[in-house]
């Protein structure tokens, strides 16, 4: 059965000819996570494009978040001459969009002018590791848990400020508030439902602990389905906020309080649908699949970090009692480590807790199934439970700088082997040019200590 919120090409049709919609927005999630894309006319789609895909310029792989060209990418550069890739749609993707009047979207994958899948998409760096999973008679369900903070300013407002001396939306920490965080209702209620009636399972919103820090939670899918889904939500709720005269950022740090994180669940069922991380007769509910598959998670973490942690910003949520994980460690329903083991039977799984709001989605699920896949083939043994306050434990740490997780990744024979040579070369060069970036930047932090006192 369709689920809700999804259509058919014959529906698009219908929709088309009875003048409900004129525009198909083709969307991928870029390397830093954002949804990109292209606005078409519903006809010309339906005419043309839905069964061979529409072009774009492949440097939207090789841009860093300002959109300048950077060179140095195999993919694409001056000496390649910038040439065009093709965005062709996932039909299965196909929903509606309520926030953008008359208008449908459609994820797509990326492929070569030659339809030769790119290995660099996010998408496709996921969809390999699916194929992977299932050549093992397994599929993955994932659900992301994405933290924002909203204001009371605009985005262009918020832009002419520079980003500073923004108002939050709540005055102090709404954890489970419901008093302040009425006042921010109508404008959670129309993301809430927009969303669901875009296909997305909402399951509710909660306060959080920053200043007008916010999370809406979505039930579990299919992995793919999970981060097709991300995706269009985070630059849909961005939309909302905006028609609403507000603005709201995923960023993981934006100040020196609570950073906005996003805790992804994961759970392996069989291809036949059967469940296998859960044991009724293991102490802790877990079935040695499980636990391989966890302790997979625990060995590779540190060569992996750069897939959960995208951007230079992101290594200052790792601070020790802020809720976000130093220690590489995992314990039952114990959220000061990076791997939290929650559920029972059925709902057994892992909890990655060192993801933060700008993580992207495709990269970080495609990490964790790789890791997977490799504490299960080794069969290796999951380390002792660690008990109590993770931030004191004696274990080793996420890496604390992007310098170190690129490096780290660099030189990660697993990553490789996993990921292949294009992709680990494609991301580490990411991340270096953003270092050059951000060292090369002056601060108003050394102004400020600087100017006058040294």
């Amino acid at each position: 059965m369709k689920k809700t919120g999804y259509i058919s090409l014959d529906d698009l049709q219908v929709m088309y000819d009875q003048g409900e919609i004129d525009t198909v927005v083709m969307a991928f999630t870029d390397m830093q996570g954002r949804l990109v894309g292209k606005r078409v006319a519903a006809r010309h789609f339906l005419e043309n494009i839905s069964h061979h895909g529409a072009e774009c310029c492949n440097y939207l792989l090789t841009v860093d978040v300002e959109n300048n060209t950077i060179q140095g990418y195999a993919l694409s550069s001056w000496d390649t001459g910038y040439g065009d890739m093709v965005m062709v749609p996932d039909m299965a993707t196909m929903r509606m969009t309520p926030w953008l009047p008359g208008s449908v979207m459609v994820t797509t994958d990326l492929e070569s002018t030659s339809h030769e899948a790119i290995p660099q998409s996010p998408r496709s760096i996921l969809k390999a590791q699916i194929a992977r999973l299932e050549a093992m008679g397994f599929r993955a369900f994932v659900g992301t848990e994405l933290e924002f903070i909203l204001f009371d300013e605009t985005y262009r407002g918020a832009f002419k400020k520079g980003y500073r001396k923004l108002k939050p939306s709540t005055d102090y920490n709404v954890d489970y508030d419901l008093l302040a965080s009425t006042r921010v209702e109508p404008l959670l209620r129309d993301i809430r439902n927009h969303m669901d009636a875009a296909g997305m399972y909402c399951e509710g919103v909660k306060g959080e602990c920053n200043l007008g820090q916010q999370e809406i939670a979505f039930l579990y899918d299919e992995v793919l389905r999970t981060c097709d889904n991300h995706g269009i939500y985070k630059a849909g709720a961005k939309m909302i906020a905006d028609g609403h005269g507000k603005a709201l950022t995923f960023m993981a740090k934006y100040n020196e309080r609570e950073g906005n994180s996003c805790h992804i669940h994961m759970s392996l069922r069989g291809t036949d649908g059967s469940m296998l991380f859960g044991d009724d007769g293991d102490p802790g509910g877990m079935s040695p699949l499980f636990k391989s598959f966890l302790a997979g998670q625990i060995a590779h973490m540190q060569e992996l970090t750069l897939l959960y942690a995208p951007q230079i910003n992101s290594y200052k949520r790792y601070v020790e009692g802020s809720f976000a994980p130093t220690a590489i460690a995992w314990g039952l329903d114990n959220r000061t480590v990076s791997f939290r083991v929650v559920g029972k039977g059925a709902g057994m799984r892992v909890e990655n807790r060192v993801p933060g709001g700008d993580v992207n989605p495709y990269l970080a699920t495609a990490a964790m199934i790789a890791a997977g896949i490799s504490g299960i083939e080794q069969g290796l043994e999951l380390e002792e439970i660690t008990e109590g306050n993770g931030y004191i434990a004696d274990k080793p740490r996420v890496a604390s700088s992007m310098r170190d997780a690129a490096e780290l990744f660099a030189q990660s024979a697993f990553a490789r082997e996993a990921f292949g040579d294009a992709v680990v070369d494609h991301y580490v060069h990411y991340a270096r040019t953003e270092i050059r970036e951000f060292e090369s930047v002056v601060t108003e932090w050394e102004r400020i200590r600087g100017f006058e006192r040294l």
